[in-house]
């Protein structure tokens, strides 16, 4: 399978420091130049690369700088085009990338360095200090804690939330042979591949989409797990193997969402973000983060939950493991779309009694993190 070809073209697109231009999926970005804007242009913190479109900017996006956040920053810049009429000329519409303290450490599991929100911190000082207007996130990097002054109302309609199987050795999990070393940064990926079979080795795989591929090509491992939402993001869907039914691996929750925040009592952003907003996707999200507030999760806990409309009515399935997936519990909800938070606060807090007090301490104590690839 010839990985790499397939992720040459956005490769190169965060060069930090650089004064570089360049086209990504044919749009000029500046990294580390002067480029001219509207406000804020000399703001330069030590967490951001000093990025944005040139023009006078009505609005500035602050988001990552990884080529699947790129993505999803362009994709909201368009969608605010196509909704606001004064949003489609361009320089309109800015985009800022801002350096995260989860995409500088990558050599220690997201639990030993303080969990998600490490994607999110410096956005929200940016967001905060009114350096940018709205942020531009995937959803299950997000905290189920909101900083204050800001909220997260809107939700683009929500891609494929299934994870994405990619190997050169094999077709899927099952045909894996025992003994087989998979790249993954992610618990509760860890816990359910183990749950399949306990002789797997998980070891721990950051980076962006590219240097986990490479890493693969490179054979440091079997078989790796990402997104298939970010692979398909990227025009990248043919590198995956197979894709996994959820129960094989259910997804993680909000995968496969991308939120935008903004300051609270803000409303001319409120206003363009209540236009952008899909609620079938945010009734999904929101039953799905208040399931995992329920069970205080964070990266430490390997918890899964998707919701999803079947006809009139919300359907919701979450589960909670222990890292070596031999502690395994899950549940189920059906209801009304308006009853969202409630049930998945209501499957929350039924498997946090289920599991009792002790399964946190447990796992906790065992350290049962990925290693290090």
């Amino acid at each position: 399978m010839p990985v790499l070809k397939s992720t040459a073209a956005v490769a190169t697109v965060v060069l930090a420091g650089s004064t570089q231009a360049f086209a990504f999926m044919g749009t000029p970005v500046v990294h580390g130049g002067a480029a001219h804007t509207s406000r804020a242009a000399s703001s330069t913190s030590s967490g951001e690369c000093g990025v944005r479109m040139a023009g006078d900017a009505l609005l500035t996006i602050g988001t990552r700088g990884s080529p699947l956040a790129l993505a999803q920053a362009y994709e909201t810049r368009k969608r605010l085009g196509e909704q606001f009429d004064e949003l489609k000329e361009e320089g309109a519409v800015a985009i800022q990338v801002i350096k995260t303290s989860g995409d500088m450490i990558l050599d220690k599991p997201l639990t030993e360095i303080g969990g998600k929100g490490l994607f999110t911190k410096e956005l929200d000082v940016q967001l905060l200090n009114k350096d940018v207007d709205i942020c531009v996130h995937s959803m299950k990097d997000v905290p189920t804690w909101i900083v204050p002054g800001t909220i997260l109302p809107c939700n683009l309609p929500r891609e494929d939330t299934s994870d994405a199987f990619i190997s050169n050795k094999a077709d899927n999990i099952a045909s894996l042979p025992d003994g087989s070393v998979i790249g993954s940064a992610s618990l509760r990926r860890q816990a359910q591949l183990l749950r399949a079979n306990p002789t797997f080795k998980v070891v721990n795989f950051r980076g962006n989409v590219q240097t986990r591929l490479r890493k693969l090509d490179e054979e440091i491992v079997d078989a790796t797990l990402l997104a298939f939402a970010g692979l398909k993001r990227l025009e990248m869907a043919q590198v995956a193997t197979s894709v996994l039914d959820q129960d094989a691996m259910l997804p993680a929750v909000a995968q496969g969402a991308i939120g935008i925040q903004c300051r609270e009592n803000d409303p001319t952003f409120e206003k363009y973000l209540a236009g952008l907003c899909h609620q079938e996707t945010k009734t999904a999200v929101d039953c799905e983060r208040a399931f995992l507030a329920a069970l205080d999760g964070n990266c430490k806990t390997p918890i899964a939950g998707q919701a999803r409309m079947e006809g009139e009515k919300l359907v919701f399935r979450g589960l909670i493991a222990s890292p070596d997936g031999k502690q395994f519990y899950d549940t189920t909800r059906e209801g009304k779309p308006e009853d969202a938070v409630a049930m998945g606060h209501d499957a929350g807090m039924e498997l946090k009694k289920r599991a009792g007090p002790e399964f946190f301490a447990e796992f906790f104590a065992a350290g049962a993190q990925p290693a290090t690839a």
